[in-house]
């Protein structure tokens, strides 16, 4: 352990905790900022800070009383908790979900402040790099992965409802497997409908190449894959 001295109640001690607690979250919040995504660095170093406070609170506690008190009940509260904050984050459009990777992000900034406020400071510092690292890295990994997969999500505008039927009809016939499907009717006249669907592409066809085919079917305005 590079920091087991930490674990002692000095007051050298509580205040490398609150900082290092501070630190941790906000470099957690500074990289999901720069993405401009939800959270923030004031948002994470709070969340990492209040966790810290709330195990050290738990310490002391157990310091002042000891045998009266349970140290790991208010690391528990603080676990299942902080999901309200998380919750606020998701962002639910249609059949869209955003702000995963933001609310998981709070949710992990508080564990870092945990585990910074009981003194367990190797463990804070080595999950934050980790998590920093791996949120750079693991999209790399998943655009490769994701080129090779036989599995589509399509959002196509059409010009009239029939385009639908027309456009499943024609999947089926493909050989094509549909594994999520939504329309949205427009709500004034005129408007294209938009469709959202899943699908699975056969490996004997060239994915890239129906892909653009599928913008040529009768009906349909535009394809995108998202």
């Amino acid at each position: 352990m590079f920091f087991a001295s930490l674990t002692e109640w000095t007051f050298h001690n509580v205040l490398m905790r609150m900082i290092t607690a501070l630190v941790l979250g906000g470099l957690i919040g500074i990289d999901r900022g720069a993405k401009k995504r939800g959270g923030g660095a004031k948002t994470d170093a709070a969340v990492c800070m209040g966790a810290a406070m709330v195990m050290m609170t738990a310490q002391y506690m157990d310091l002042q009383f000891p045998g009266a008190t349970d140290i790991s009940r208010m690391a528990a509260q603080v676990v299942s908790g902080v999901g309200f904050l998380g919750a606020g984050s998701i962002i639910v459009s249609g059949r869209q979900v955003k702000g995963l990777t933001s609310a998981a992000s709070i949710w992990i900034c508080a564990c870092v402040g945990l585990a910074a406020g009981i003194g367990f400071v190797d463990g804070a510092v080595l999950v934050t790099i980790v998590l920093l690292v791996g949120l750079h890295i693991l999209p790399f990994i998943e655009e490769k992965v994701y080129l090779y997969s036989r599995y589509a999500r399509l959002y196509v505008e059409a010009s009239e409802n029939r385009t639908a039927s027309v456009l499943l009809h024609k999947l089926k016939e493909d050989g094509c497997k549909v594994d999520m499907y939504d329309v949205d009717k427009p709500k004034v006249g005129g408007d294209s409908f938009t469709i959202r669907m899943t699908i699975y592409i056969p490996y004997r066809v060239d994915k890239q190449e129906y892909l653009r085919k599928l913008s040529e079917t009768d009906g349909v305005m535009f394809v995108d894959v998202i």
